[in-house]
């Protein structure tokens, strides 16, 4: 069963930091990649940083050089440290764990979400 689960969420000011944690189920064979996704009232779900099994990287434009993507096995935690922080990031932030492949992994093919963790910046 996967599970995930996001943490660290709050109000913060501008400039600030804050670090975001994702616990989940563990680094199958079948997962593809671990997400951070966010969603601002009335926009649509969006697309911040992943990582995968290899510890690489990927991020949108609007937080590279601000947000880091990090992972620690032993604990099955992923983690986003966010960095001077803007009131445009204010959403929800969710974490995503995609998985798929052939075989076996076509039969749990999927994308399994948390619940979220909401991130205001506000002075």
């Amino acid at each position: 069963q996967v599970q995930l689960l996001e943490s660290g969420g709050g109000t913060v000011e501008p400039g600030e930091s804050r670090r975001l944690s994702c616990a989940h189920s563990g680094w199958t064979f079948c997962t593809q990649d671990i997400s951070w996704y966010r969603q601002a009232a009335g926009k649509e779900r969006e697309f911040v940083a992943s990582i995968n099994v290899d510890g690489e990287g990927n991020y949108a434009d609007s937080v590279k050089d601000r947000f880091t993507i990090s992972q620690d096995n032993a604990a099955n935690a992923v983690y986003l440290q966010m960095n001077n922080l803007k009131p445009e990031d204010t959403a929800m932030y969710y974490c995503k764990e995609s998985r798929g492949g052939g075989g076996y992994c076509a039969r749990v093919k999927g994308d399994y979400w948390g619940q979220g963790t909401q991130v205001t910046v506000s002075s």
